[in-house]
């Protein structure tokens, strides 16, 4: 009889659980949904206003960085509060702005808005794999969280280098680099939240966000590279 007990605790325990995790999920995807409004709108406005056209090399650098680990610095300490979900919607909405100086100068290509719509759908296609991948993978993930940062890191830092050196070359090793490492991290972040590591919705959203532009904005450098037409 206590056997019979304990089998049924555990398995609304693991119902339970199940059903938060889904939970998570279900919030994450419509809050990531949401999130691309205020970044196409950020886009937007930066392109029309050209606002970020003055902002290159070290300049634009320290904008973007100041204003993302600051957005994202808030973001962490408001997750778990009212203020987390206006607080994300803002560095999106920051995101599109420091997007728009890139997707302006594919613009400025014959099939500027071809190759955007390509890198979208590029981005959508990694990320719909990846969250496959997620929901099938029964392997625990979770180590490669430390190798995923160091191939980050090394992004950064090599894009910061690129930023006043200004190599085609190396704009393109980044790009290819940053596809591979951010698809990568976007798997291990949703097999996070399936497994039931990442709780937090907020957490879950940027975390995902940031794989996504990442990719989208690496897929857009390469297309402009290889596939930009002059007028």
């Amino acid at each position: 009889m206590n056997d019979r007990i304990t089998t049924l605790d555990l398995n609304q325990g693991y119902m339970a659980s199940g059903a938060a995790r889904n939970k998570v999920l279900r919030n994450t995807y419509w809050l990531l949904a949401l999130s691309l409004v205020p970044t196409v709108l950020g886009a937007w406005i930066g392109v029309a206003t050209g606002i970020t056209q003055s902002m290159g090399g070290g300049l634009g650098m320290i904008v973007f960085l100041g204003g993302a680990f600051g957005f994202i610095f808030a973001i962490e300490k408001t997750k778990n509060s009212a203020a987390g979900v206006p607080v994300l919607l803002g560095f999106t909405f920051f995101m599109g702005l420091m997007l728009s100086r890139m997707i302006a100068m594919v613009l400025g290509f014959k099939n500027g808005p071809e190759l955007i719509m390509t890198a979208f759908g590029g981005t959508a296609g990694v990320f719909f794999v990846m969250a496959t991948l997620s929901s099938v993978i029964k392997r625990d993930l979770s180590g490669m969280g430390k190798w995923l940062f160091v191939g980050a890191l090394a992004i950064m830092v090599g894009g910061i280098i690129n930023v006043f050196v200004g190599s085609t070359a190396g704009m393109m090793a980044i790009s290819v680099a940053a596809i591979g490492v951010f698809s990568a991290y976007m798997l291990y972040d949703l097999k996070q939240i399936v497994d039931g590591g990442e709780t937090n919705y907020i957490s879950a959203t940027l975390a995902l966000y940031l794989d996504i532009v990442n990719v989208f904005q690496s897929l857009l450098a390469l297309l402009g590279i290889f596939g930009g037409e002059r007028d």
